[in-house]
């Protein structure tokens, strides 16, 4: 699944294409994603400049004049941009023709995806209003952790994947994220000190942003807006390597479900 780093990474990528660009019309070959793409979306932004264009946790707001254009890539979605040249997939279910001459295109091949009309102030939205803080944001810092998670007893690899408390920090990163930090993933959220989440709350933010640089994790099927994988991969220290030796000490690195999601930590080097 696409997290923060690889919808980053997205936004990035689409943004100096678009931006200051009318979209001159839409064209919706499949309107069956996660919640049916709105009859009324192309009579809304068809002619609309898009004015600026950004990430709140794992949406993508297009700003238009009028509204959003707020986009979720799913289990397994992409938005690309295509050459006004290059055929359209069999997945590529919702395309925005930009004034220019490349197409925007969701490609969801799973169609769990979203493609939705906002008007309004966006953060309003019934998906967006209860969302925690930005993890990339100066609102991190390692008081904020500590003041959320006094009496959870909760693992704390469960209490900063929270998307209440913060946006984004999914399952590859919030291990790779303890890892640097030296917390034990299964320890409870409540028992940490302050001192070891302003350790996390950095360990979070370098996680991120390191994989942002690398282009997002590709682990199955992540590409960014031009159709190439994600590169971060090559950098995980603990996530997906049970059994092998760790990069600090030398020992097995361990795997363990926590909150029905694979969680992977030295022993040795996480207390």
């Amino acid at each position: 699944m696409p997290e923060l780093p690889e919808v980053e990474t997205t936004v990035r990528g689409i943004t100096p294409y678009i931006e200051g660009q009318p979209i001159t019309d839409v064209i919706v070959r499949d309107s069956r994603l996660r919640w049916p793409v709105p009859e009324v979306l192309a009579q809304r932004v068809i002619g609309e400049t898009v004015r600026s264009v950004r990430r709140r946790a794992k949406y993508i707001l297009i700003e238009l004049t009028q509204g959003h254009v707020m986009v979720h890539l799913g289990m397994s979605g992409s938005l690309r941009l295509s050459s006004p040249s290059e055929p359209p997939s069999p997945h590529d279910h919702v395309e925005f023709e930009i004034d220019g001459g490349y197409k925007l295109r969701l490609r969801d091949p799973r169609r769990f995806g979203s493609v939705l009309w906002v008007e309004g102030e966006p953060d309003e939205h019934s998906l967006l209003i209860h969302l925690g803080i930005e993890p990339l944001s100066q609102e991190l810092v390692g008081s904020y952790l500590y003041s959320a998670s006094r009496r959870r007893k909760a693992a704390v690899k469960n209490f900063i994947m929270d998307s209440r408390i913060v946006v984004g920090v999914g399952n590859i990163y919030a291990s790779e994220a303890l890892y640097h930090a030296g917390i034990d993933p299964r320890r409870a959220a409540g028992r940490i000190s302050l001192l070891r989440y302003d350790s996390l709350s950095s360990s979070i933010q370098k996680t991120l942003r390191d994989a942002i640089t690398a282009g997002g994790t590709t682990l199955r099927d992540f590409v960014d807006s031009s159709g190439n994988p994600g590169y971060f991969r090559h950098d995980l220290e603990v996530y997906d390597r049970e059994g092998k030796p760790c990069f600090r000490c030398g020992r097995e690195i361990a795997r363990q479900v926590i909150g029905q999601r694979s969680t992977y930590f030295c022993r040795r080097c996480q207390k």
